[in-house]
């Protein structure tokens, strides 16, 4: 706002004050941030099952867990099996009804124990991702 004097040159009024009060008001505003709460049942309902929801979760990711360290146990006692085979080993399938199958043909449990092993590898390493792609 301008002011005129009685000698008539216009004069700005103080406005450096106005930028003062301006500036006082904003850092307090920025100081003060509000988060607002909320006190409904509903909300104190969402929580509850957030929870359930992360504990089963957690389980979950437990699961995973125990597969993998079966799988890795099941993986060293088999890597002991093949590292030890000699000319003398024996293969065995038995079914619900106990019918079996048995081999000795060295050729062939040794086919069979490759590809198992392979297979048991693969299942681990998709466990292994899906432990490291977990989301909690």
């Amino acid at each position: 706002m301008l002011k005129v004097k009685q000698n008539g040159i216009a004069k700005k009024e103080n406005a450096t004050a106005k930028k003062e009060v301006q500036e006082k008001l904003m850092k307090q505003a920025i100081g003060k941030t509000i988060i607002p709460v909320k006190t409904t049942e509903s909300s104190n309902i969402e929580k509850i099952v957030n929870i359930d929801d992360r504990i089963q979760k957690f389980e979950k990711l437990r699961g995973l867990a125990t597969q993998r360290e079966r799988l890795t146990q099941t993986l060293n006692e088999f890597t002991k099996f093949n590292y030890n085979q000699d000319d003398s080993s024996s293969f065995y399938l038995r079914d619900s009804h106990n019918l079996e199958f048995k081999t000795t043909n060295t050729n062939l449990i040794k086919l069979v124990t490759t590809h198992l092993q392979s297979t048991l590898e693969q299942r681990k390493s998709e466990i292994e991702n899906q432990i490291i792609a977990f989301e909690l």
